[in-house]
């Protein structure tokens, strides 16, 4: 699914995308009303998340743009106090709102429930493996139908070859996505972690290593 990220803070910004990208979207960040509304009208993405405080625009005025030219769901981002933007955002064609600040799990549920409303949709679907299923929207594992605790870490790295669904994900990428870094000392930490994932899922052959290159979700 393809999200519109409409942030010009780009330290929340990048945040944001970052989780997005771990629930399975393809996201595209702007930080501007005008490339908001060309970015619809180019290609209509799954949902827009809008900043209600842009420097170039209105955010009120960029969500009635946005409707007249296209249905798509739109989740408003607003400050804490700004009640009057919420509501003349929901007057102005929004589907639902989220304060700053707030959490990732929050994020991904108000835009699960955004697009189940409006298309019956949810955030991304679940990816299985075998008897193991990895629901990304709720960051949830389940082994033949009883889930499974996993530490932050784990879910992620787990979540990123989901996302894959059976493609090589090489080392560094993980480093990177997963831990926010390449540096080869690293990789002892990410072997340890498949480890510790393979070990409580009780199903070795849900991460497959791919010798040289990586690790690849089985099936």
């Amino acid at each position: 699914m393809r999200a519109l990220l409409v942030e010009d803070d780009e330290v929340l910004g990048g945040a944001m995308a970052k989780a997005l990208g771990t629930a399975g979207f393809r996201v595209r960040h702007v930080t501007s009303g005008a490339a908001a509304l060309a970015a619809v009208r180019e290609s209509e993405p799954d949902v827009v998340l809008l900043d209600m405080g842009l420097p170039d625009r209105d955010g009120i005025g960029v969500c009635r743009g946005i409707r007249e030219v296209s249905r798509v769901p739109i989740l408003a981002v607003t400050g804490r106090g700004a009640v009057e933007a919420r509501v003349s955002g929901l007057r102005n064609g929004a589907d639902d709102y989220i304060v700053k600040p707030f959490l990732v799990e929050e994020l991904l549920a108000r835009i699960d429930a955004v697009l189940r409303r409006t298309r019956g949709l949810g955030v991304a679907p679940a990816v299985v493996a075998g008897d193991v299923e990895i629901d990304l929207a709720r960051r949830a594992v389940t082994v033949a139908g009883a889930e499974i605790g996993l530490a932050r870490k784990e879910f992620d790295l787990l979540a990123a070859l989901a996302r894959r669904e059976g493609a090589v994900v090489a080392r560094d990428e993980l480093l990177d996505e997963v831990w926010g870094t390449t540096d080869s000392s690293a990789r002892r930490t990410l072997e340890a972690h498949v480890a510790l994932v393979r070990s409580k899922l009780g199903r070795p052959e849900v991460i497959v290593t791919a010798r040289g290159v990586g690790y690849r979700l089985g099936k």
